[in-house]
């Protein structure tokens, strides 16, 4: 009996066994999503504290103005849209996150696909993940180009100011630190979607050139659904510190 005991708890240590019923390339894709996921608690966390230790703006909200000392107000700085004047809070950026969360849903759909072993249908549902992606990541140009050369509303601009705009050095909105924190942030959140669009279209390409119905299974295609889920993920926490709060 000590005999049999042995040999099986060495069979389970040999290799070649899939614990919790994941494959290896599923359980590094874990790993590797928590690291990440330190990371961007970090830089959030980070953010929160350096947000709260500057003071709120507390006057009349249809008065106010940016000030360097001054913790800007969120749906003041995002608050236009391509190609339409006026001010719309917030709206330009529900857009963003909307189409990211859609993405999102078409990634589970092609990776329902992936275990029924449809091809076309993974085709087409990693096709608008990709389109979804890249979608988001022009509007995330788009806003990056209006942040960096400001807003010339008068109203929004404090009395004496010159430049418009955010930089490395210079900072219409608020404290410098504030455009440091933006550009950095969602910046690496926009590299995270960069290299999720370019690895999707790596396993769009290969899914339509029939290169897992010969291996036999999708599982590529659900390991590169989980990356992009988490990044999908992290956006809303971004989302919620820097529009919201």
């Amino acid at each position: 009996m000590a005999t049999v005991a042995v040999s099986q708890k060495q069979s389970v240590w040999d290799g070649g066994n899939e614990p919790m019923k994941a494959s290896y390339g599923k359980l590094m894709m874990w790993f590797f999503l928590l690291s990440d996921a330190f990371t961007f608690s970090a830089l959030l966390v980070s953010y929160g504290m350096i947000r709260f230790m500057h003071p709120a703006y507390e006057g009349v909200r249809s008065e106010y103005t940016f000030s360097p000392e001054v913790w800007p107000i969120p749906d003041k700085v995002y608050s236009s849209l391509p190609f339409v004047s006026g001010e719309y809070p917030l709206v330009f950026v529900g857009i963003m996150t909307f189409i990211l969360i859609i993405s999102s849903v078409t990634m589970v759909l092609a990776v329902k696909a992936g275990s029924r072993k449809s091809q076309a249908e993974v085709e087409k549902w990693m096709l608008w993940t990709i389109i979804g992606g890249i979608a988001f990541l022009g509007c995330q140009a788009w806003e990056w180009s209006h942040f960096i050369h400001g807003t010339h509303h008068g109203s929004a601009v404090a009395e004496g100011t010159t430049f418009f705009g955010a930089n490395l050095t210079q900072n219409q909105y608020g404290p410098p630190l504030f455009a440091a924190l933006f550009f950095f942030i969602t910046g690496f959140h926009g590299l995270h979607v960069t290299s999720g669009v370019i690895i999707n279209i790596i396993i769009f390409y290969n899914v339509a050139v029939g290169v897992y119905e010969k291996v036999g299974h999708y599982e590529m295609v659900e390991k590169v659904g989980l990356y992009w889920h988490f990044v999908d993920l992290v956006w809303v926490f971004v989302f919620t510190l820097f529009y919201l709060i």
